[in-house]
């Protein structure tokens, strides 16, 4: 029988092209596939006798042979003809690859394979291809489809009313439709792609890895909106291929109208860069780079940005009390940062990084509204708005741990808030920060036990130098002088800990569980460049603690119903130590915050540092109760307190307003601790909760911290936060008090359009320091936001920032930006 094998007119393009391939690529999710076993016996076809076997592949077959299951099979000469049935298709294996028709010739002599009805290609690497009509040579390097189409491995559909396999490098497409989104619903019918390219010619170059494009036409929800002569894609097996990627645009007041447009360039299969330069309307544009290199035992990533500007922000120009907006001020100069960070971990038990972040600006960051400039990399962590540079080793073992590292601090933090502008805020100084080379830290659990228990050894060691003298809270009250201070060095200390602990557990016959434990601790700190009042600038320093003590435990469990059950724990420790020994000399270095909780209540070492410790004796009890039923749904509560024999106003420190004024900002400096008040809750697969609390013996909230998020329907989801910090009594501008609530929420009103909202309130200063308010539209395709965001954070330079957002991220072709973060 002629078949017309021409490409169809454009005018019958698109009902042939989305009734033929679309309906094949469906079909399969309607009906099941068929059993391989058929009706008569398989006929496994012999090689050609003028060819010689060879090796066999994978199924068993050699290079030249066909393997048929069909209702019925036939041959004249060397034309061999196999028939379906309505209830299965012919089934054929060769060359490592399963091809089901309803109709399936193979001619012996040219080693030609056509088949027709519902084709379907499954090829030696898992790709489908479905077809109405397929001709494919005996190499598989060439051959022609009719109502062509492909799912690809990355989840995206390819469909051509014609295609032809040019040769093994280069398969030809006419009139394409390519899509990421699914053309089929649940059930199997077609539906029309939430995004599309229409083109009139498409080349899948696999030389290239590319797929080439000419006359395109861009789509959303079957309308054009978009036409490129040309355009090209990735090829499906590209992990990453060069090309540019969705830009990001917005609206800030400083900046004006920015676009950032990401151009991905890859070198190798282990290399890349990203240029993202960031044009802005009103102030000069900012060059963004990124490069990413694999070795074969680790990787480095690197990023930067460059301008030549001058600064911008808010100023009080004529004295009025208000700020004059997006104002430029200084002379035009070099701007940049540089955040990079590497990690090796080769075979064995050493494994080592670093961490290079600097910025020219203490505001670039917020001017330029950098993604993601605070990230948590390498063996220590900056703080909030403190970048860290630093360079580490670690030796890890099934019973000892080794590691040492040295860094620096650059702090981008506001010490002082202006309170007309935010581009008048005073930061703190980088001279104040120490830089810290080594810290080496030494853990070691030694095989068997002794006495009956584990046996732990803990050793440390520090060296931290300042360039700039730094009073309280870092050195106590005592050593610092009460005059000018201006032009003093820095104190510089090191210190080297040795610890060990022994723990043994014992339960008895009733089930309480009883875990007496030995610690013993040494300190050894050399100090210098002390104040010179006290006489002395240099001083070594020794200290030592032991502390013998008992943990009891008694968990109760009692059966409420066949499905539920209530477990109630009391839990008490009871310790002895040596009084503590903290010398005013020792600066206070790694203990600045501390907060207690369920997990630190009962430590011996309750405080996360070694400068402060506790000794004397003294008494921890607390009670743990657990609801659980079905469906893994459960609400636990935890409260707790210490008590010790006396006060120790070890734990005083300054009001930062007030220096001659002492507060107990851990709620440890009185015999009685705080209570700590903790609790998670999840009565439901939807809603989960979780909340802590310190509150003092007057019943005051010291600190607090709650969490709520709920799921529903779907995709609709909400959470909502709120903290809370009211340990220092006394106001000022370097009161730390604040008092937050968050939320963030997405509600779907119809179909797959929605709305989101995200906002911080600030509730000690009575202002919403973020909103953002946006339209949402998400399917399994891609997701779009456009809204109103406003940011009245304290410490932009450009002062509040009122604009449009736009967040477009599409399956296969990426996201806008570099994604989404937060701060450390």
């Amino acid at each position: 029988m002629t078949r017309d094998r021409s490409a169809p007119s454009a005018q019958g393009f698109r009902t042939r092209l989305l009734t033929g391939a679309a309906l094949i690529v469906c079909a399969p999710l309607m009906t099941a596939a068929p059993a391989l076993a058929q009706t008569s016996p398989a006929a496994p076809l012999p090689p050609a006798p003028a060819i010689t076997p060879q090796t066999s592949g994978s199924d068993g077959l050699t290079p030249d042979a066909v393997y048929l299951d069909a209702a019925s099979v036939t041959r004249t000469g060397d034309l061999i003809s196999a028939q379906g049935s309505p209830e299965a298709r012919v089934l054929a294996r060769f060359r490592d690859n399963t091809l089901r028709a309803g109709e399936f010739t193979y001619d012996l002599g040219q080693r030609l394979a056509i088949a027709d009805d519902r084709v379907e290609l499954v090829g030696a690497e898992g790709d489908v291809i479905y077809a109405s009509h397929l001709e494919l040579a005996s190499d598989l390097k060439a051959g022609v489809a009719v109502d062509f189409a492909t799912r690809l491995s990355d989840g995206s559909s390819l469909m051509a009313a014609t295609a032809a396999r040019r040769s093994e490098k280069v398969n030809e497409l006419n009139y394409v439709i390519f899509t990421p989104c699914p053309i089929c619903d649940a059930t199997g019918n077609t539906k029309t792609p939430s995004i599309s390219v229409q083109a009139e010619k498409a080349v899948q170059d696999t030389e290239l890895r590319a797929i080439l494009f000419r006359n395109a036409v861009f789509k959303v929800g079957g309308v054009p909106v978009f036409y490129l002569p040309a355009f090209a894609l990735p090829d499906p097996t590209v992990e990453r291929a060069s090309g540019f990627l969705v830009p990001d645009g917005n609206y800030d007041e400083g900046r004006g109208l920015s676009v950032e447009i990401p151009y991905l360039r890859v070198v190798s299969p282990s290399e890349d860069w990203l240029i993202s330069p960031q044009f802005n309307t009103r102030v000069a544009p900012l060059l963004n780079l990124q490069w990413r290199r694999r070795f074969s035992t680790g990787t480095i990533v690197a990023r930067g940005g460059y301008t030549y500007a001058q600064n911008f922000g808010d100023f009080d120009l004529d004295g009025d009390g208000d700020a004059e907006t997006n104002v430029d001020f200084g002379d035009e100069t070099s701007r940049s940062y540089f955040l990079a960070n590497g990690r090796f971990d080769p075979d064995g038990p050493w494994r080592w990084g670093f961490t290079a972040e600097r910025t020219s600006d203490k505001t670039l960051f917020d001017r330029y509204d950098i993604d993601d400039p605070y990230q948590d990399n390498g063996l220590y962590y900056g703080d909030q708005r403190r970048l860290i540079s630093q360079l580490y080793a670690e030796r890890q073992t099934e019973r000892s741990y080794f590691s040492i590292a040295a860094f620096t601090f650059q702090s981008l933090r506001v010490t002082q808030f202006d309170d007309v502008t935010a581009a008048l805020n005073v930061f703190e100084d980088d001279g104040t920060l120490p830089l810290v080379a080594p810290l080496i830290d030494y853990r070691l659990e030694p095989r068997g036990k002794v006495l009956g228990g584990r046996l732990r050894f803990h050793g440390s060691a520090a060296s931290l130098y300042r360039d700039q003298f730094v009073g309280a809270p870092i050195l106590r009250p005592e050593v610092v002088p009460t005059g000018p201070t201006a032009g003093l060095d820095g104190v510089d200390s090191r210190r080297i800990t040795g610890q060990g602990e022994w723990r043994r557990t014992l339960i008895s016959a009733a089930g309480i569980r009883y875990e007496p434990f030995v610690d013993a601790r040494f300190d050894l700190y050399s100090v210098s460049d002390l104040p010179d009042f006290l006489g002395q600038a240099d001083d070594m320093i020794s200290r030592g603690r032991a502390t013998v003590g008992l943990d009891v435990s008694y968990p109760l469990i009692r059966r409420l119903s066949p499905t539920s059950d209530l477990i109630i724990e009391p839990l008490a420790q009871i310790s002895v130590s040596n009084p503590s020994d903290v010398d005013s000399r020792i600066p206070i270095e790694d203990t600045q915050t501390f907060e207690l909780d369920e997990s630190s209540l009962f430590r011996i070492d309750r405080l996360p540092g070694f400068d402060l410790y506790e000794g004397g004796a003294r008494f921890t009890a607390g009670a743990r109760t657990t609801l659980r039923w079905e469906g893994g749904r459960n609400a636990s509560l935890f409260v707790g307190r210490s008590m010790r024999a006396d006060d120790d106003p070890t734990f005083l420190f300054p009001i930062p307003d007030a220096p001659t004024r002492l507060y107990d900002p851990a709620g440890l400096a009185s015999q009685t601790s705080d209570w700590v008040v903790q609790g998670t809750f999840s009565p439901s697969d939807a809603i989960r909760g979780w909340g802590h609390a310190t509150v003092d013996g007057s019943g005051d909230i010291r600190r607090a911290e709650a969490t709520v998020d709920g799921r529903w329907g779907r995709r609709n989801l909400a959470a909502v936060s709120y903290i809370i910090d009211r340990s220092n009594p006394v106001d000022g501008p370097l009161n730390r008090n604040y008092e937050f609530v968050q939320l963030a929420g997405q509600q779907f009103v119809y179909g797959n359009w929605g709305v989101t909202v995200t906002g911080i309130a600030d509730l000690e200063r009575d202002v919403i320091t973020r909103s953002e308010v946006g339209l949402l539209f998400d399917d399994d395709c891609f997701r779009f936001e456009i809204g109103y965001r406003r940011d009245n954070t304290r410490v932009r330079p450009s002062g509040p920032s009122d604009g449009i957002f736009v967040r477009l991220n599409l399956a296969t072709f990426g996201g806008s930006g570099y994604g989404a973060g937060g701060a450390r």
